[in-house]
């Protein structure tokens, strides 16, 4: 299980990766204009810079990233154009706000043109090491501010940083991850993404939630959505999350996949806390969890992301019971069993057998197959070394019911909720509950009566 670490005092992480020893003084001359011989240019070397030019500004985007790969010279050529006012101009594409467009056309429109914008620096910047690389991209792309962190006053309505993180994924594609974490810490120092993290994990929950707004649209949009591959988020979640202590690293995962209120993209934080979560508000933090888990990566083992969840669980506070049994279900069999066993090979059985409830509760609620938290239940007592710890789990499971019915039910006749009020939950929990048990134990005379037939 997790263990709690001391944020009286956090520093920011830093994480150091061997560089290579690149000779930069072989391609220094690459962005000098002077330097290149005319000889490369082949037909193009009897037309003026001017008509040269002229001719970029008939080709699209795509055409002019292949025509970068002729040679050297003509590659030098477009990265002069890119860098003239006309140039830049054509080429970065600035109207993210225009929301006119019917069925989301604009969105795709736009960012289809900036994959190919990544695919054109990609090619033109292809001879120089990745540091002189990402300061050259970062020299042209600085004029636009919706890249930037905190650089839009309407981010939710803005396309922009989704489009860096489009232009960002095809200009990394296929490199390795010693050059990727470069890009991430070359980012990373840009923004100051480090330090505003320290920001919102030493804060209390709320405070800074501008701060908060920003880490997670820069995160999600720049390095974690979109990918075609899972191992491709997984890396860049790795990056963001691995650098902090445990808690932090809860933190941070709630405020990047949690639930957000629809009129500001503000993260709510009492949502697990004061009543049942809906699945939307779960799935993010479910497919995080899942991910992390799932691509089997040499910096998360199953405990480190057990550990993770049950330390997720009580940001800010302890959750629901009924919202960490709806995670652990969202998150995958692999992750429940996991977490489930966890408990049951340190002793904590009651509170596995509580857990059993909810997820039954949960069942039910949801439309989930019923047979499902059987079977798990079924899974969960082979962990058990002897009969009488199983014998005993079983019993825990029993009392677990009735106990949580009890509970409900007196909240109910004590008057504290009006059973006929449409919106009182407390009441629907219990008409729930108690057909979560009736189904649950009809499915285990199910189980039981088959094994007895064969």
């Amino acid at each position: 299980m997790a263990s709690r670490v001391n944020t009286s005092f956090t520093l920011i992480p830093t994480q150091k990766y061997r560089r290579r020893n690149h000779r930069s003084s072989r391609f220094s001359n690459i962005l000098d204009p002077d330097s290149q011989p005319l000889s490369t240019l082949g037909n193009f070397k009897a037309l003026p810079l001017e008509i040269f030019q002229i001719i970029l500004k008939c080709l699209s985007v795509k055409d002019i990233s292949v025509l970068s790969m002729v040679s050297k010279t003509v590659s030098q050529h477009i990265i002069n154009y890119i860098s003239t006012s006309s140039g830049s101009k054509r080429l970065l594409l600035q109207d993210f706000h225009n929301l006119e467009l019917p069925d989301r056309r604009q969105d795709s429109t736009i960012l289809e043109h900036y994959r190919s914008l990544g695919l054109l620096f990609k090619r033109c910047t292809l001879l120089l090491p990745t540091k002189e690389r990402l300061k050259y991209i970062h020299k042209i792309l600085a004029e636009v501010s919706c890249f930037k962190f905190n650089g839009c006053v309407t981010p939710l309505q803005c396309l922009g940083l989704p489009c860096y993180g489009m232009f960002l994924q095809t200009l990394t594609a296929g490199w390795d991850e010693l050059e990727c974490h470069r890009v991430y810490n070359f980012l990373c120092e840009l923004t100051n993404l480090s330090r505003n993290m320290q920001t919102v994990v030493c804060s209390k929950p709320g405070v800074a939630t501008k701060l908060e707004l920003w880490i997670r649209l820069f995160c999600r949009n720049v390095f974690l959505d979109r990918w075609t591959h899972q191992s491709d988020s997984a890396f860049w979640l790795t990056c963001i999350l691995k650098p902090w202590p445990m808690v932090n690293q809860a933190r941070l995962l709630y405020i990047i996949f949690g639930p957000v209120a629809p009129q500001d993209g503000q993260v709510v934080w009492q949502k697990m806390i004061e009543g049942p979560a809906d699945e939307p508000s779960l799935k993010g933090l479910a497919d995080a969890i899942k991910l992390l888990y799932d691509t089997g990566t040499k910096e998360w083992t199953a405990d480190d992301v057990i550990s993770l969840v049950d330390e997720l669980s009580v940001v800010p506070r302890e959750w629901l019971l009924e919202n960490n049994a709806h995670l652990l279900i969202l998150s995958g069999n692999s992750v429940c069993f996991t977490f489930m066993a966890s408990k049951a090979m340190n002793g904590r059985a009651i509170e596995l057998a509580r857990l059993i409830v909810f997820l039954a509760l949960v069942c039910e609620k949801e439309l989930y197959c019923m047979d499902w938290a059987v079977k798990m239940m079924q899974k969960v007592c082979k962990v058990f070394s002897t009969p009488v710890e199983r014998n005993n789990f079983l019993q825990s499971v029993a009392n677990a019911f009735a106990y949580v019915i009890m509970e409900m039910l007196q909240s109910v006749l004590s008057g504290e909720y009006a059973y006929h009020d449409e919106d009182n939950r407390s009441f629907l929990d219990l008409f729930h509950l108690v057909h979560a048990q009736a189904n649950f134990h009809k499915e285990v005379l199910y189980l039981t009566m088959n094994t007895l037939s064969t």
